[in-house]
């Protein structure tokens, strides 16, 4: 095993987080993501030329704790890159913000290993290995909504041998390691996850992830068949409905503002198109831009004002003592929702063109939409809030 990498060894490769050189170099990664963001959709290939040039920068240790010789940084610094990402290409943001989430919660596990927790924070800075969490499965669904996962560890002299498959496993081709949620063979059963390596012998993939928006994220099913893990390698397995596997309280509020930032980012990336197009667009009946018009003037300051609302939310929700953690779900959902309409105003007001496969808008649009299909939906959250706001009349 790999020596711990102390902070004062690591020689930083971007500028200070907070500094005026580390906003320009995520603007040049926007435009540079940007350029190559068509091509990705069109052929759903995984991103790693991104992935590998923010690892260049050390922005895929961003999280993991200085210590260790990460950058440890802040929710709203976090929150600054996955904007830069995602304004140029969202499925490269995504898998960032899922290894942003584990590493910030993983040194906190009471339950892993130190020497596993080390070892997984270390791989991240040295070699910008990714991990992510496999909860969905085909026959459960969304484990949010209730019930025990079909994926089976069973005891197999040292360790464990895992049988089952994983739905959308975002960012699978470029993952060094797969958390995966499952129960095992005891009786009563224990559920929980067990760390796997992505080239363990047994890994394999299933159906390919083919989508209509956020198409290179690399979400395929991923199947496992009798595949061997160390004993040690159960990191956070526990009773059915003692706390465990899952987002705490401090993580949702993580998930719900980076998460949220991905589409944000689509959104503003439509929002300068549709700018762009109408500040060139000349139709020969009018002798003059359609920014002229006051219809578009005031399409692009509707789009705006959902952009700056969005903004607004997020950098507050961001700062732990703005936003009650209760609430985090409703950053999801106000945000992600106004960043569909706000993608839907400029295809409306820019018709053809704006659905045009040789345009990027209808790109954006396919998406953003994708902001839909994340937990909490949108039912959840409002059934949730409307629950808690009749039961606070009801107490009074």
């Amino acid at each position: 095993m790999n020596a711990p990498i102390a902070d004062s060894a690591v020689t930083r490769r971007h500028p200070p987080l907070d500094s005026d050189a580390f906003d320009a170099l995520l603007a040049e990664l926007t435009r540079e993501f940007a350029a190559s963001a068509a091509h990705y959709d069109a052929s759903a290939e995984f991103p790693h030329a991104n992935l590998a040039r923010l690892h260049e920068f050390d922005l895929l240790s961003l999280t993991v704790p200085a210590s260790l010789g990460g950058a440890g940084a802040s929710l709203p610094q976090a929150l600054k890159v996955v904007r830069a990402v995602a304004r140029g290409e969202p499925s490269t943001a995504l898998v960032v913000v899922m290894q942003y989430l584990f590493q910030f919660r993983l040194q906190c596990s009471p339950h892993w290993p130190v020497e596993l927790r080390e070892r997984v924070a270390r791989e991240a800075v040295r070699d910008g290995a990714l991990i992510n969490s496999l909860r969905v499965e085909p026959e459960l669904g969304s484990p949010a909504r209730g019930g025990l996962p079909s994926t089976v560890a069973k005891r197999s002299g040292d360790g464990w041998l895992i049988d089952g498959s994983k739905l959308y496993s975002t960012g699978s081709p470029g993952l060094t390691w797969l958390a995966v949620w499952a129960r095992s063979d005891e009786t009563p059963p224990r559920v929980g996850v067990w760390l796997v390596p992505r080239d363990a012998p047994g890994v394999r993939v299933g159906s390919e992830w083919n989508h209509l928006g956020m198409r290179a994220t690399g979400s395929h099913e991923l199947v496992f068949d009798n595949v061997f893990v160390p004993a040690a390698y159960a990191v956070d397995v526990h009773p059915p409905g003692e706390p465990g596997a899952g987002l705490d309280a401090a993580g949702l509020a993580w998930m719900s503002v980076l998460l949220s930032a991905v589409y944000d980012g689509v959104a503003r990336a439509a929002r300068d198109w549709f700018a762009q197009w109408a500040s060139t667009r000349r139709p020969g009946s009018l002798g003059a831009p359609l920014a002229s018009l006051p219809a578009f003037q005031q399409t692009l300051g509707q789009i705006d004002a959902l952009l700056f609302s969005n903004r607004v939310l997020l950098d507050a929700s961001a700062q732990a003592a703005q936003v009650a953690l209760d609430e985090a779900p409703l950053v999801k959902y106000t945000v992600t929702n106004q960043s569909i309409e706000a993608v839907q105003r400029a295809i409306e007001a820019s018709g053809n063109p704006g659905l045009s496969r040789d345009n990027p808008l209808e790109r954006h649009y396919r998406d953003v939409l994708c902001a839909r299909i994340h937990t909490p939906q949108n039912d959840s959250v409002l059934q949730g809030v409307g629950r808690a706001g009749f039961a606070a009349i009801l107490q009074a």
